[in-house]
């Protein structure tokens, strides 16, 4: 077990929800402290001194609560295939970046206690060299780490859904997965793959408009079922003031019409929305390309 979160882990509170936003203040305080202490060894700015000191103390401290957190929440981001290592080796950089802060922060207070004797000023300033370039090393082990936390999150999923343990969250994870997936396969011409994923959205998440709107396109563009996605927009319910959804419905309710061959119709649905949306100047443009 880990020297210096053991006695945390067990005398506090699960801080793995609060993790995202404690590590940003471990990223701002420890840079921003690091940065002072280089600005405060030229002398010429006074204010660098203590305000070095108090940043790499506050962010010292954060770094402690980052493994903290990290540790209480790595359990369900460990489980995601392909993630162990990952999550292995994000652990480890952030436990030797917390170290490495923590001597730091040792040196910042020996430093503060030699240059409040005028006999040994001299030896408070080679502390603060100490403290810069052990500062520096920090830095690079802190980008390193903060690089793999991005990674977990934005590569490989490992944050968004499972922070708050909310199942909604996880759904909306699930969406957002389905969606981005569905793109790719109509982009890359797997049209049955994009329908599939389009389908098993519109089964989970029948009441979304959103979605709805979705598997209408979907039957559109993946399956040519024309018939059906005329049927699955007419069950769309907009309200009449919804001047952005009634547009998008009328729109996708021509490109129907037009892929069937009806180009009368999709100018009837056009006409009759610019005249319900007359602010509205891009279903004028259309309704005129179809002329």
């Amino acid at each position: 077990m880990d020297q210096y979160s053991s006695p945390f882990r067990q005398a506090m509170p699960n801080l793995a929800q609060f993790h995202p936003q404690i590590v940003h203040f471990v990223i701002a305080l420890l840079i921003v402290g690091v940065a002072l202490r280089l600005v405060s060894l030229t002398g010429r700015l006074k204010f660098t001194n203590a305000a070095a000191l108090t940043l790499l103390l506050l962010g010292t401290t954060a770094a402690v609560l980052a493994v903290k957190s990290g540790t209480d929440a790595h359990g369900p981001v460990e489980r995601i295939p392909g993630t162990r290592d990952l999550v292995i080796e994000h652990e480890e950089t952030g436990k030797k970046t917390r170290n490495v802060f923590l001597i730091v922060a040792a040196v910042e207070l020996l430093a503060f206690g030699l240059t409040r004797k005028d006999t040994l000023l001299r030896y408070g300033r080679y502390a603060h060299v100490a403290s810069a370039l052990l500062g520096v090393y920090g830095f690079f082990q802190l980008l390193h780490t903060a690089e793999h936390g991005g990674e977990l999150v934005y590569s490989y999923g490992g944050g968004p859904g499972l922070r708050t343990g909310n199942p909604k969250d996880v759904e909306r994870l699930l969406m957002a997965g389905l969606y981005n997936q569905s793109r790719v396969d109509r982009r890359e011409k797997r049209p049955a793959d994009a329908a599939a994923l389009m389908n098993e959205m519109a089964r989970r998440f029948p009441a979304d408009t959103a979605v709805r709107f979705l598997y209408a396109e979907s039957l559109l563009m993946d399956t040519k079922d024309y018939p059906r996605a005329l049927a699955v927009l007419d069950s769309i319910t907009i309200a009449p003031a919804d001047a952005r959804l009634g547009a998008r419905k009328a729109n996708l309710k021509a490109d129907v019409y037009v892929a069937m061959g009806k180009a009368d119709s999709a100018r009837a649905v056009l006409a009759q929305a610019a005249t319900a949306f007359p602010q509205n100047t891009r279903l004028k443009a259309r309704l005129d390309s179809l002329k």
